[in-house]
């Protein structure tokens, strides 16, 4: 019988540096009958903060309900594209209330955007409402989540058009080339790095990776999905963004301590709040 081939064990962070994960999906199913433990088990192996994101109403109100009872829980709220034809006369009215009440728990708005490649929504509907998210995010003095997928031309149009944005934001799960990085750090946004980095047919994010300044990279785990390439078709979760960080290193050359110290200020930084260790 073949022996299993074992995985290699998560990196390990020296004392005194943490990582944050800048974008995780905290409320979903996956997590419902281990959260605790899988919480435990990330902040032993470094990360010590997580953002977890608000895709629609119901997981926006999820999220902050986290925040509220864990501290090491950040929320943000918004409405993806893949459910803006939900949207009802009410919804960001109750979207802006539920930030007014819980400001203290709430980092940012998103994530909002285009998909391009399940067309869930109507892509003329989704430029519609992602055009309104942008306006209330800006209203309500939050950065900006932005999801992208396969709609890389649009998606930046309509950034430059909306643009400036005083509070900034961030590209998640980036996954366009050096050029689209370019445009988007223009425009004050971070780039954040999934476990796709990990993956053997990555190359074009690494490549970026090894181009763009640390100072405007964040990494995530985007839990429980896309988890790195050791555990990949896995369940996905905050304790595995170690592996991230730890081919992003790779990739610049420096330690993962160096990732970690940077990107974690960047994140605390965009979302204006401070984890220590």
């Amino acid at each position: 019988m073949k022996k299993k081939k074992e995985k290699p064990p998560i990196p390990v962070l020296q004392p005194g540096h943490f990582l944050i994960d800048s974008h995780c999906h905290l409320d979903m199913s996956s997590y419902k009958d281990d959260l605790d433990v899988i919480l435990a088990r990330s902040k032993k192996q470094g990360v010590h903060s997580v953002i977890s994101i608000g895709i629609d109403e119901k997981s926006s109100v999820a999220a902050v309900r986290l925040a509220e009872e864990y501290a090491m829980i950040r929320a943000t709220v918004g409405i993806h594209p893949h459910d803006v034809e939900k949207i009802d006369a009410g919804t960001y009215d109750r979207l802006r209330d539920l930030v007014s009440h819980k400001r203290e728990y709430i980092v940012g708005y998103g994530e909002i955007g285009l998909d391009y490649a399940k067309q869930y929504a109507d892509p003329a509907v989704q430029k519609t409402e992602f055009r309104t998210q942008l306006a209330l995010a800006k209203e309500l003095e939050l950065p900006v989540i932005i999801h992208d997928r396969d709609a890389h031309v649009d998606t930046l149009k309509i950034l430059q058009q909306a643009g400036p944005f005083p509070n900034r934001g961030v590209m998640h799960c980036f996954s366009g080339d050096i050029h689209l990085a370019n445009k988007v750090m223009e425009l004050g946004f971070l780039i954040s790095i999934p476990g796709v980095v990990t993956f053997k047919n990555g190359k074009e994010l690494q490549e970026v990776v090894k181009q763009i300044p640390l100072e405007s990279l964040i990494i995530e785990s985007d839990g429980p999905f896309l988890a790195p390439a050791p555990w990949r078709g896995k369940r996905n979760e905050p304790a595995y963004l170690p592996y991230t960080a730890d081919k992003v290193a790779k990739l610049k050359e420096i330690s993962i301590e160096e990732v970690a110290e940077q990107t974690s200020e960047n994140v605390m930084k965009l979302f204006n709040f401070t984890v220590t260790n």
